[in-house]
């Protein structure tokens, strides 16, 4: 077994027990304190720990925002006592201690379920990385991620900003998911394309659960895996967490004995847990028990922030996203209509794509720019990965960098000087490729000319560490009308570059009928004859029933549907032959469905329509929470996730604005199905959480009057009273803020407040709740919903 890396453990732990304030910024306490600091961090190197984490987690600038500090003060004064400590272990004769600089979230949601964008969090991240290096740290650490894209803006902020090496971890919920739906495969994929030197897992919840993500994450990347639990879960009573130091330990031991190279504790554990930890570890790693070795090998896939593709079969790609030829699209693209672009998407889906092809190339538009809008708004409403089409390098490069997870660039072909600009770029975003079999001179002829070019772009794709498993060959189809010999030479071409070269291969499958009649027909046949010599990603429209029968069928005969299930499933769930052709699901959508799908401008448009015989209340009440109570019902019972639910509720809010406008206009008064508090208790800085309900509940139509974080109980209980509201919302994320929530509560009720109150938060219990006064506990933004709903009607 490998030697195994101690970590360090929880920080906020022992400030608190140094004299720290509940709810004062913890790097702010630190620049003051850099001695209590640099004690915390000798105590955890005498303990066993080799690298240690700056008390820089909290060190950003909206987390510092209104202070006379400045960023860089901040994390200057944390890394010099991280600095500070290892020097002194090192004049001790503790050697190896690294300086890892902390960089926790920005503390925003991520678009598009929020306000962070990808350069605002980047230039938030690029700021914490220059301090942080220039200080004398000598590892860049992101911690506590839930967002995969804002995880994505840091890591390429510190590869394109510093020379440092990269380590990532997440924080997972026990389903395997982030609270954002993020896939413990779906990080690994993107990290491990984007060149991390260390990922894996920290906080959230035990050391239990750490086992399964580490046997998870063994199938996607060869990087070292950290695993940095929580010490089990705290009791909001007491503040104390459900593990003691040696329970902790025994937990480890099976994690590292599971493939964990870097370990460490996060919330609750102290240098006595990494004392226990370290202990472990080498037991473990000098144990004479036989080791299962890592395996070498992983899997080839792409991914989007929840779902990844592994390549082990057949795929299909969707074409549809591509104004070649289509008018109403290219009208789309040029007035900025994100919602026909978004409909295309979802068909697509449905129809059964498993990659979206994103190509916005015509006349009159700034093509970076539309690309990127383009990918922000795909993802927004699906969650399959995508292929970013173009032959502008600056539009491939704007469209990877929006794109949240692991993506395909088509394409380069073989000239040097393409593949000189393409490459590199794919190499930079850890994206697939594909390649085209032809170079300055056109397309080659015969099929020996193909596989030479295919061969020449593996190699110059391998110089820049691209293999050739994550090369797709396009062998180029052509017009059969035109030139029928070639249909021949293109498919003995896939034939040998998936034989001899190992390459993957895709074909834009309808050029091949162009200029025919019955092109239906020609691109069925052309279909099963290119699955059957090796295409691997059909480029087709997923929505031509037929099409898909073709690909389904074929997958079958290959031996890629075990028992056929998948055909079955199919043929039972479609119409038959007579009634099969093109099918355009989001046509003739009900409120219900457009809601469910997250199509804002389809649910605003029907709305509309349906005021003409419909009156306003009558569609809230018949339509519209209706659709969001089975969303919600979808999203209680894990069938869709946090990112699903915000889309599906700002889809209800255009609904809503139409529905407040056509009030307001007939001289009503503006609606709302009632007035809401919303307040993070004083003491606590932490508010995502928060304003995930606050934006569910104003996407049903209440109205939330948000009074921030770290709200004294005095300034609620003067709102509540001033603003007559019926319910109040409390959130609290740790559990030495937890008696200021108690304490809100009982100045409510002294208050003669007439409200009910509703708390949240991660530490939260049921029967916590109720001890502390609380008329209802809420685990999430739905139950929030639940609550409102039950109190206003």
């Amino acid at each position: 077994m490998n030697n195994v890396t101690i970590l360090d453990g929880a920080m906020g732990t022992l400030l608190l027990a140094a004299g720290m304030n509940a709810g004062e910024n913890p790097s702010l306490f630190g620049m003051n304190n850099p001695e209590t600091i640099t004690k915390i961090h000798l105590d955890y190197i005498n303990a066993g720990s080799r690298v240690i984490l700056t008390n820089t987690f909290s060190a950003n600038a909206d987390k510092l925002s209104g202070g006379s500090c400045t960023v860089s003060e901040v994390i200057t004064a944390n890394v010099a006592a991280a600095v500070a400590a290892k020097t002194a272990a090192e004049a001790d004769g503790i050697s190896g201690i690294s300086v890892a600089l902390d960089i926790g979230p920005v503390g925003k949601l991520s678009e598009p379920y929020g306000t962070l964008s990808f350069d605002e969090a980047y230039d938030i991240f690029t700021e914490i990385i220059k301090a942080g290096e220039e200080a004398g740290a000598d590892i860049i650490y992101f911690e506590t991620m839930s967002s995969l894209a804002e995880l994505r803006a840091g890591v390429l902020a510190a590869k394109e900003n510093s020379s440092l090496p990269v380590w990532a971890t997440m924080s997972f919920e026990e389903s395997g998911k982030t609270f954002l739906g993020t896939t413990v495969a779906s990080m690994a994929i993107t990290l491990d394309a984007l060149g991390v030197d260390a990922m894996g897992f920290n906080c959230s919840v035990g050391p239990k659960e750490f086992r399964v993500f580490t046997k998870e994450i063994k199938r996607f990347t060869k990087k070292p895996i950290i695993a940095k639990p929580n010490a089990g879960l705290p009791d909001p009573v007491t503040g104390k967490y459900g593990l003691d130091e040696q329970a902790f330990a025994a937990y480890m031991r099976k994690v590292i004995a599971e493939g964990a190279a870097m370990v460490g504790g996060c919330c609750g554990t102290s240098p006595d847990y990494i004392r226990a930890l370290a202990g472990a570890a080498f037991e473990e790693t000098n144990s004479t028990n036989p080791e299962e070795p890592r395996s070498s090998d992983v899997l080839t896939c792409v991914c989007s922030s929840s779902k990844p593709l592994v390549f082990d079969g057949v795929f299909v790609v969707g074409e549809r996203i591509n104004p070649t030829g289509k008018k109403r699209l290219r009208e789309a693209l040029l007035e900025n209509d994100m919602n026909y672009v978004m409909k295309l998407a979802i068909e697509q889906e449905e129809a059964g794509a498993d990659i979206l092809d994103i190509n916005v190339g015509c006349p009159g538009i700034d093509e970076p720019d539309v690309m990127r809008r383009v990918v922000k708004a795909v993802q927004s409403v699906t969650d399959l990965p995508l292929q970013i089409d173009s032959s502008n390098p600056a539009a491939i490069e704007s469209g990877l960098r929006a794109c949240c997870g692991r993506a395909v660039v088509n394409s380069t072909d073989a000239s040097d000087e393409k593949l000189a600009v393409v490459l590199p770029i794919a190499k930079k975003y850890g994206a697939a490729l594909v390649g085209l079999t032809m170079d300055g001179t056109g397309i080659p002829h015969s099929a020996d000319e193909r596989v030479s070019l295919a061969a020449k772009i593996i190699k110059k794709a391998s110089d820049y560490g691209i293999s050739e498993d994550n090369i797709i060959i396009d062998c180029l189809t052509l017009t059969a009308a035109a030139q029928p010999d070639q249909i021949k030479e293109t498919l003995e071409a896939v034939r040998r570059v998936r034989g001899e070269l190992g390459a993957h291969c895709t074909l834009g499958i309808s050029n091949v009928s162009f200029g025919l009649p019955e092109r239906e027909k020609i691109n069925r046949a052309f279909l099963a004859q290119a699955l059957a010599f090796g295409v691997d990603f059909p480029i087709v429209n997923p929505c031509v029933e037929p099409i898909m029968d073709t690909v389904f069928a074929s997958k079958l005969l290959l031996g890629q549907d075990p028992d056929c299930k998948n055909f079955i499933k199919r043929i039972s769930e479609t119409s038959s032959p007579e009634e099969s052709g093109s099918v355009s699901r989001s046509e003739n959508l009900t409120i219900k469905e457009a809601v469910s799908k997250g199509l804002s401008g389809e649910v605003a448009t029907l709305v509309k329509d349906k005021l003409a015989d419909t009156k306003e209340l009558d569609i809230v009440n018949e339509y519209l929470i209706p659709a969001l109570d089975e969303v919600g019902r979808q999203y209680e019972s894990g069938k869709i996730f946090l990112p699903q639910l915000m889309t599906a509720a700002n889809a209800a809010c255009a609904g809503f604005d139409v529905i407040k406008e056509s009030i307001i206009n007939r001289g009503g008064k503006n609606v709302t199905r009632g007035d809401i508090i919303l307040a993070t208790v004083e003491g606590d800085i932490h508010d995502i959480g928060k304003n995930i309900v606050r934006v569910v509940l104003e996407n049903y139509g209440f109205h939330v009057i948000d009074l921030g974080k770290d709200v004294p109980a005095g300034e609620i209980v003067r709102q509540a009273k001033e603003k007559n509201v019926r319910l109040i919302g409390l959130s609290a994320l740790m559990t030495t803020t937890v008696p200021s929530m108690e304490k809100t509560i009982k100045m409510l009720r002294k208050s003669g407040c007439d409200c009910v109150v509703m708390v949240g938060g991660a530490v939260l219990t049921k029967e916590y709740a109720e001890k502390i006064g609380a008329d209802f506990y809420t685990k999430d933004a739905t139950a929030s919903v639940r609550v409102a709903e039950k109190i206003f009607g």
